[in-house]
């Protein structure tokens, strides 16, 4: 798809009432009226906190709100029923469907086991405190709700590498299960703590076949049930890699679909890894450009402190754009929660104007952002917030101005600290493309940019209307914009 933009609909704070699956079939034609090309759901199957779970506490992937389990039928999002009824609506709108697939922990064991596991230190996973010694814990998934529908497939302590609580005594820390598949973590891409394997609940182990086997299977399963047209990957620096490319690989076998996919490997500082990591999967999946979105929140905070001439350094937009999925915020970003990176109110327009009018990347808009959102949860300093996140007014003009007119060669002027701007000449082929786009993090300003001598006396407004008149252009191409302070501005042929 041509300037395709994916949308993330859901957010960490959507309410648990059961209705997100119903309000994006109520919503489908209107996005893709918007110029949104594909949605980007939140995980469907059941989690261990049953209709308040996100999905990320994943607790059996084949009830995907049809099970009374964990209290309850639905999920957060819905029932069943629901979830393929909003799929099959936006299909007919033609939207794609990419859905965010757990597969690196459960949570919510059916039944204990004794096992045998060592203590690790926290904060040096390699560091071992202590000999092998037994525990009882939560290892054992039997699904007695589902009752071995779909499959029958029994998971036990011999499924998992590592988990976080011992049932008895109850002592909550990090063990690393001694099982017949290896008695210490797998090998993933994630160094954190000198090993990123286990991330939270019971980690699941990948060296054994049986898993494997059983995972491939739910692959298959789950494309057939929903009919998904691609992926989003958590937790992937936390999984071993050979598994990744093999479970794309068959099911992109299989089905004879490309299945778009891009992987949740959050590591803003460490552009590297997620350079090493698409080489380790060969490319077959794109990653969310997690450096960028760190340096826009750092210029929405410190704007006097922040050199926009650099904005792209380190970025997967700049060394792989082919695989780069551009966001201003998303779930994990939001306030309050672990990975909080929020861009400031202000700076909004701007970072969305930065994913969405370039030529590189695949731009992903955050669910806040179209509709608004409030919320109360807990900060880090243990006190109850009360959040309120506003739409970004300038999105669906941007939308616009991305799926019609922002085509063609583009013009970089990323020659200022306070200020940059890049052009597009437009294509011959599509009726009054080409625009011109000044940021400005400080004072107004004024840009000579060349935008094209095929556009040479033709008249040009801001859209976004932040700056009132007319620039014409010159017989040479070019044209002194203008951006008022702290803004953006897109301008666009006036006829």
């Amino acid at each position: 798809m041509e300037n395709g933009t994916m949308f993330q609909f859901f957010e960490w704070y959507y309410p648990a009432d059961g209705t997100l699956w119903n309000h994006l079939k109520a919503e489908a034609s209107r996005l893709k009226a918007l110029g949104i090309d594909a949605v980007w759901l939140p995980p469907a199957g059941k989690g261990m906190e049953g209709p308040s779970s996100s999905g990320y506490d994943s607790y059996d992937l084949y009830d995907l709100g049809e099970f009374d389990q964990k209290g309850s039928i639905r999920t957060k999002y819905g029932t069943k029923e629901e979830l393929l009824s909003a799929v099959h609506a936006s299909k007919l709108a033609g939207l794609q469907v990419y859905c965010d697939i757990v597969l690196n922990h459960m949570g919510g064991g059916d039944e204990k086991e004794t096992i045998a596991v060592r203590r690790v230190n926290p904060h040096s996973r390699n560091d071992f405190l202590d000999g092998s010694h037994f525990i009882e814990a939560y290892t054992k998934f039997t699904f007695p709700g589902r009752n071995g529908q779909h499959s029958a497939f029994i998971w036990d302590y011999q499924c998992f590498s590592g988990l976080d609580h011992n049932a008895l005594p109850s002592e909550a820390a990090i063990y690393c299960i001694q099982n017949q598949y290896g008695s210490g973590w797998q090998d993933v891409a994630g160094q954190d703590d000198g090993n990123a394997d286990y991330l939270m609940l019971t980690d699941i182990d990948f060296r054994n076949p049986a898993v494997v086997q059983e995972l491939t299977a739910w692959g298959n399963w789950f494309c057939n049930s929903v009919g998904c047209d691609g992926f989003r990957l958590d937790a992937v620096k936390h999984i071993n890699p050979e598994f990744l490319n093999q479970w794309l690989d068959t099911l992109r076998d299989t089905f004879k679909r490309e299945f778009f996919t891009v992987g949740e490997y959050w590591a803003p500082e460490d552009p590297d890894a997620l350079l090493q990591f698409i080489e380790t999967t060969g490319g077959r999946m794109s990653l969310f450009d997690a450096p960028l979105q760190r340096h826009f929140s750092d210029a929405s905070k410190c704007p006097e402190m922040v050199d926009l001439r650099r904005l792209f350094d380190g970025t997967l937009v700049l060394n792989r754009p082919q695989l780069a999925v551009t966001l201003v915020e998303n779930h994990d970003t939001q306030p309050l929660q672990a990975s909080e990176s929020t861009v400031e109110r202000w700076f909004r327009p701007i970072a969305y104007t930065i994913i969405l009018l370039r030529k590189d990347g695949y731009p992903c808009i955050f669910y806040p952002d179209l509709y608004g959102s409030a919320y109360r949860d807990t900060g880090g300093d243990g006190h109850l917030h009360d959040i309120v996140q506003q739409p970004v007014d300038e999105l669906a003009v941007l939308l616009y101005v991305r799926k019609q007119l922002a085509y063609g060669t583009q013009h970089d002027y990323i020659d200022n600290a306070r200020s940059i701007g890049w052009t597009r000449e437009g294509e011959r082929n599509r009726s009054g493309s080409s625009c011109a786009v000044l940021i400005s993090t400080d004072a107004a300003v004024s840009k000579t940019m060349y935008i094209g001598k095929q556009h040479a006396r033709r008249r040009y407004v801001d859209c976004l209307g932040h700056v009132s008149g007319e620039v014409v252009v010159h017989l040479d191409g070019t044209a002194a914009f203008h951006v008022a302070g702290k803004s953006v501005s897109v301008w666009i042929l006036a006829e």
